[in-house]
């Protein structure tokens, strides 16, 4: 029986499990550019831009391969408007009952497909290194599912960085010196760069008259869109910048927006490289001598560590995980994360960076729009969906536990043993922007006072039944009430007023 093989657009492997189950000989692969999945939230330009171009060359190379592709451009007068429905056409054309795909990484997806009136077959992801079971089962018994000790099982499993049973260097983690403030200067011109070629230009001029309304600039367009290209950033990045990535990962500055960061998670996430090539192709700088332990197992932790824990934790809590808000926060998000004037600095950038670029790295994302939101009160969700919308490498599945869990303690603790939240004391010591910024960071109240500084002070307060007996968080409310009674009073009454010019809609 011939068969429909499903590949969606963040599963741009040539070994994907639906391909390798597949028969060229009969089988059809099914891809398609639809409505549903540009727009479910409106995302941002480049990242249409990256999926459609890199579907369509990927299509081209099965077809290489000897595969039958029935691919389907967006403007294709037949199109459906989404996956479900270009399945049904398919299969109506060609006569097919049954369709075999690997596992979409957003429950959205997954449940809509189940539902088909076809014979669904799904195969696991194993692309990743652990499946959705075996996470079920490490966490099985646990109290607390902390990464750490996950992170160490996938070592294990992967044998990287290992040295018999015990780890490289006689310790699993260097993130201790990881965290160096931002540099003088930096040696590194950014990720690898790529001019666009006629199938990108083709694609980027579609979405740029079907998307023009969805926020983000489309040009200038620069990322790898095949695997060739790919291999050619990740290799760049091996060369010129991991030696130096660990210790200023968690840097940022005024005037360069990518500092050591690779830049490549867009093109492990659809699929273009393997997360365990990445780690081998790392790990081996270290090895050869050409790349620190502390660089390199930072790197390798966010892979096989980080990113397969918040699958592993994405899939356990089920569709529903969206919509926790442990906090009970409801405030708007602000207009400032659309562009919106602000006079915090270190927001700015970060919010033009994500305009521009589609991309912000880790510390941006977790300690300047996401501390702000959480402790503005922002609505996790809406704040989630901000997040699956600008960012390039975003999609449900890795972005939903970044943001509900670590970023705004949505989940109430699943993931992050304490809120993630700071004055702007940490963005002044990890970065340039507090030094022209229109606020001061060492003023803590008043009208020139930083409102990180007052409002990490209010979210503590409203939240301190929660959070007083947390053993992490406990000198935090020691100092605050070591301070005086009028101290205190002012930091919460500016606050309030911090939180009311958001809610008017005022510039802060």
């Amino acid at each position: 029986m011939n068969r429909l093989i499903l590949v969606l657009g963040d599963q741009l492997t040539g070994e994907l499990s639906a391909l390798a189950a597949g028969d060229k000989s009969c089988d059809v692969v099914v891809m398609a550019e639809v409505r549903d999945e540009a727009t479910y939230v409106r995302h941002h330009p480049k990242k249409i831009a990256l999926i459609f171009a890199a579907m369509r060359k990927f299509a081209a190379h099965l077809r290489s391969e000897g595969w039958h592709v029935c691919y389907t451009a967006y403007d294709d007068a037949d199109n459906a408007g989404s996956i479900c429905g270009e399945l049904l056409r398919r299969a109506s054309e060609g006569g097919q009952g049954a369709v075999v795909v690997t596992q979409p990484g957003e429950w959205r997806l997954l449940t809509a497909l189940e539902a088909l009136p076809l014979e669904v077959t799904m195969l696991n992801d194993d692309r990743f290194i652990a499946t959705p079971g075996e996470f079920v089962h490490w966490a099985e018994g646990r109290k607390a599912l902390r990464m750490e000790y996950f992170y160490r099982d996938m070592r294990r499993k992967t044998g990287l960085l290992m040295e018999g049973d015990k780890p490289a260097g006689g310790q699993w983690n260097f993130d201790h010196d990881n965290r160096k403030p931002a540099p003088d200067s930096i040696a590194f011109s950014g990720p690898m760069q790529f001019e666009p070629d006629a199938i990108v230009c083709e694609v980027l001029a579609l979405v740029e008259a079907e998307f023009k309304d969805h926020f983000g600039d489309l040009h200038p367009f620069a990322f790898a869109t095949d695997r060739a290209q790919a291999l050619q950033a990740l290799a760049h990045f091996m060369t010129h910048a991991l030696p130096r990535f660990g210790d200023f990962q968690d840097a940022m500055l005024n005037e360069n927006r990518f500092l050591y960061h690779a830049v490549i998670s867009p093109y492990l996430n659809i699929g273009l490289l393997d997360p365990l090539e990445v780690c081998r192709a790392a790990e081996a700088e270290w090895r050869a001598g050409h790349a620190p332990i502390n660089a390199v197992e930072g790197f390798i932790r966010q892979i096989i560590g980080w990113r397969e824990y918040v699958r592993g934790i994405y899939f356990m809590q089920g569709p529903d995980y969206t919509k926790r808000n442990a906090l009970g926060h409801n405030r708007a998000l602000p207009a400032l994360y659309w562009g919106g004037s602000t006079k915090m600095n270190c927001v700015a950038h970060a919010v033009e960076q994500t305009r521009e670029e589609a991309y912000a790295h880790h510390i941006q994302r977790l300690m300047v729009t996401g501390n702000f939101a959480l402790i503005s009160g922002v609505d996790p969700t809406a704040l989630h969906e901000w997040y699956l919308q600008v960012y390039i490498d975003a999609f449900e599945w890795v972005e939903a536990p970044n943001t509900l869990g670590m970023s705004q303690f949505a989940d109430g603790g699943i993931i992050a043993s304490k809120p993630y939240v700071s004055s702007g004391a940490y963005i002044n010591r990890m970065s340039n922007h507090c030094k022209s910024c229109h606020y001061s960071v060492t003023q803590k109240t008043g009208a020139e006072a930083c409102p990180f500084n007052l409002l990490y002070w209010h979210f503590l307060i409203r939240h301190r039944d929660r959070f007083a007996k947390n053993p992490r968080m406990g000198n935090m409310y020691r100092t605050w009430d070591r301070m005086d009674s009028d101290r205190r009073d002012r930091v919460l009454h500016d606050a309030d007023g911090v939180l009311a010019a958001l809610d008017r809609g005022d510039v802060v």
